[in-house]
């Protein structure tokens, strides 16, 4: 697939992506949509797990996994065994040329292994080098392995997830991981723009979701008030949260009073202004529950999508309670190229369909030409670029390095 477009602002920009699964790749799926060469380093005959994990076990089975497919088109894909001096050696050839390398292994791996920031930075003092973990780089839970699931418990968010019958409750798609990994995106972005380049960078994915929770940890932290599950509700106003329509929720966010009066007026339940329940914000939030039903009984009589263009319209904040189908498919989305076809992707026998990046620069959608690589489709290219010949090649490829 290929468009017109400029240049993206990371344009000349070398990243080592040695990542796995989610929060990593999907660090690096920003950089590479925003023009960087992403040159992801992989595991001798098995690479990123991601392969291998996904809805689709045939697509699993070849090395091309759905979630592999879901954060790595654009990249290049180069194998090397790391445990192998030679493979050190390689790696250490390729920082030489990059200018940021980023890591999602254990605390500790890449020093034991001889290839941590002092060794590296060795080769390229100037070199942006970004670990990302479940819990930092210290304090006494730096050890332990960190999967999405585990962080979202910990963090508090499972606890707030929910109502009272159901929480915890976990969020129903990688929260930390995809936190985590926008978090290691921006800080390497603002590291490229520092006017000495070289940088630590410890990411921690249990910190980058409580530092998303600005208002829920505030409220504990500034006001006392212990966090818990509010199911559909807003409980920073009312009525606003999820409401039930003839066909389905429909959510209504009327935080301020002129959007509740235009509500209660279109709803033709204009009484309910009159009623001191419901005479002040507070008063709502109290009553919450009862005016819910109130309003429920206009509500469930037509479309949740009827009722959200005319609320939207009369501006009140609306909308229906969507599948992710239905919205993929709506012209919002649809018709702003938020999702890229790609054509003969490696070891797949049909075209498949991507997102790209949440925002637009100038008009355009950052987009990649190349569909995700198989494993090691790259390998020979780089390593010829970085001088290594046919024998040498083919001596490492027999012995495993590669």
């Amino acid at each position: 697939m290929a468009t017109e477009r400029s240049p993206g602002p990371l344009s000349g920009v070398r990243v080592l992506d040695l990542t796995n699964v989610l929060a990593g790749p999907f660090a690096c799926h920003q950089l590479v949509h925003l023009g960087a060469e992403v040159i992801k380093v992989e595991a001798v005959g098995r690479g990123d797990l991601a392969r291998n994990l996904g809805a689709d076990p045939e697509l699993s089975s070849r090395g091309m996994g759905i979630s592999f497919l879901a954060q790595n088109a654009g990249k290049r894909s180069l194998t090397l065994n790391l445990k192998d001096p030679r493979g050190k050696d390689v790696l250490k050839n390729l920082v030489a040329t990059a200018d940021v390398l980023v890591e999602n292994f254990r605390p500790g791996v890449m020093d034991r292994l001889g290839l941590g920031f002092d060794a590296l930075t060795a080769e390229k003092p100037d070199l942006i080098y970004c670990a990302i973990s479940g819990f930092g780089q210290t304090g006494p839970w730096a050890d332990r392995p960190a999967y999405d699931q585990i962080v979202q418990g910990v963090s508090g968010v499972m606890s707030i997830t929910g109502d009272a019958d159901s929480a915890p409750l976990r969020v129903g798609y990688p929260l930390a991981d995809t936190i985590g990994g926008l978090t290691a995106a921006m800080m390497i972005t603002a590291a490229l723009n520092a006017k000495l380049r070289g940088a630590f960078i410890d990411v921690s994915m249990l910190e980058s979701v409580l530092a998303t929770m600005g208002w829920v940890v505030s409220n504990h932290l500034v006001g006392g008030v212990a966090p818990r599950a509010n199911g559909n509700e807003n409980p920073t106003s009312a009525p606003s949260g999820a409401f039930q329509c003839a066909d389905g929720l429909i959510n209504i966010a009327a935080n301020k009073d002129e959007q509740w009066e235009i509500l209660a007026k279109h709803l033709g339940r204009s009484d309910l202004l009159d009623k001191p329940d419901y005479a002040t914000r507070e008063d709502r939030k109290a009553n919450r529950l009862r005016l819910r039903a109130e309003l429920e009984t206009v509500l469930t009589t037509r479309p949740a999508r009827d009722w959200a263009r005319e609320l939207n319209r009369l501006g009140v904040p609306a909308g229906a309670v969507m599948s992710v189908p239905d919205i993929l498919d709506h012209p919002q989305v649809a018709g702003r190229a938020f999702v890229s076809r790609f054509d003969a992707v490696p070891g797949l026998d049909s075209s498949i369909d991507l997102v790209t990046l949440g925002a637009m620069v100038d008009g355009q959608r950052p987009t990649v030409d190349t569909p995700p690589p198989a494993l090691g489709q790259d390998t020979d290219e780089i390593l010829t670029a970085l001088g290594y010949d046919r024998t040498d090649l083919e001596t490492l490829r027999r012995e495993g390095v590669i």
